[in-house]
């Protein structure tokens, strides 16, 4: 099994005139350390307006600083918006091209659509429409970054002429996909259109069996891949904070997990929200604070490195691929993350990496006619053809005079 680390950039009221400063100072610094520690992907999301929740909007240069101070962890978009109004598809095809390009292959593109309303109504994109629009969006990507050139397309949302788009990506056909799942619904999605799952339900080991073996029968039977190959993969994300005294773990990083969903609850669920003036942390203590999240914060990677050993070898046996850990939430402490992250490299990750190839293996055995079947089942985009790719001219120029 393999780990990564996730980052929201998490910043909860009051704020001091430095603080997103430290706060994206300290992410580096942990990140090159994770690097060194060999833990295997760093995922950074894509929010917008999420005050305190996640000041982390501009993934692609966040990313992009990370991997020219790391050298082998994996540089994961968790995930890139693709609604056109937030990052129109062309743009998608050459920002995620340039950073593979930048990390010497290092990137894996996770995808979604958003649902908060402060963003969707932020950024006009219909609530009812922003699935299709990710659908739609998502494949004309792929598309973009392995055709030359890329023959145009008009459809509900994406409309664009005959163009090479340009960088290409290191990796062939391009980056690893992924998408964001919260639901067994969307595991499913995921499964239908052969890329990963990246799963932000907090689900126990059990649950995590049960959304694993729906995941591969889906991508078995059902698998039309939306890109040009395919990622069968299930992450599963949880709390974490390590220490050989356990009520110092839990002391250390339970308030952090816990702030980070009742934030991500009143985004999504339980708001409103005056921008700028609601105070997310303040409501957070008058909810109950750590206390209100008690089962949540037991459920997760939070204790003594045989506590994070048992507790993730339930992952493990349940045939999730990577667990990725929410290190820093809330007003978790740079220093204390850093000695979490040092300790589990140490003294657990081991033993998962050693069984990994291993296991690997038996998957890539077990779904290889699975694979072959579902990319016979895509239609690949057409090429265009010669008498199709248009002479584009300056203004104000004749075209006869540049043939």
């Amino acid at each position: 099994m393999k780990f990564g680390i996730f980052y929201e950039h998490q910043l909860p009221r009051p704020w001091s005139e430095d603080d997103e400063h430290r706060l994206y100072r300290e992410a580096l610094d942990q990140i090159e350390l994770a690097d060194d520690l060999g833990i295997d992907y760093v995922w950074e999301v894509e929010h917008h307006f999420l005050e305190e929740y996640s000041h982390s909007s501009a993934p692609e240069v966040f990313l992009a600083a990370a991997a020219q101070r790391t050298s082998d962890i994996r540089i994961g978009h968790g995930i890139k918006l693709m609604p056109p109004a937030y990052n129109p598809p062309a743009r998608v095809a050459e920002q995620v091209a340039t950073l593979d390009l930048v990390s010497d292959g290092r990137v894996e593109w996770g995808t979604g659509e958003s649902a908060s309303s402060i963003e969707l109504d932020g950024f006009g994109v219909p609530q009812a429409d922003k699935f299709d629009m990710w659908r739609e969006c998502t494949e004309q990507v792929a598309n973009m970054m392995t055709m030359e050139p890329y023959p145009g397309y008009a459809g509900d949302y994406v409309e664009i002429p005959p163009r090479n788009v340009v960088p290409k990506p290191v990796q062939d056909p391009h980056p690893p996909m992924w998408m964001a799942c919260s639901s067994r619904e969307m595991i499913g999605v995921a499964a239908r259109h052969g890329i990963g799952a990246l799963c932000f339900a907090f689900a126990d080991p059990e649950e995590a069996e049960e959304w694993v073996e729906f995941y591969h029968e889906t991508f078995e039977s059902e698998c039309v891949p939306i890109g040009h190959d395919v990622n069968p993969q299930v992450a599963m994300v949880t709390g974490f904070s390590c220490h050989p005294v356990g009520d110092v773990a839990y002391e250390r990083g339970a308030e952090g997990f816990a702030f980070f969903q009742f934030a991500l609850g009143h985004y999504y669920v339980t708001g409103g929200h005056e921008p700028g003036r609601t105070d997310i942390w303040e409501r957070f203590q008058e909810f109950g604070g750590v206390e209100a999240f008690e089962d949540e914060v037991v459920g997760s990677a939070i204790g003594t490195p045989d506590d994070l050993r048992e507790h993730l070898r339930g992952f493990e046996e349940a045939g999730v691929d990577q667990v990725i850990f929410i290190q820093q939430g809330g007003r978790n402490e740079h220093e204390h993350i850093c000695e979490s992250l040092g300790l589990f490299a140490e003294d657990v990750m081991g033993e998962f990496h050693d069984r990994h190839e291993q296991r690997e293996q038996e998957k890539r055995e077990r779904l290889e006619p699975a694979i072959e079947a579902a990319m016979e089942r895509k239609e690949p985009m057409e090429p265009a053809g010669e008498d199709e790719i248009p002479n584009v001219v300056p203004f104000d120029r004749d075209v006869a005079d540049y043939e």
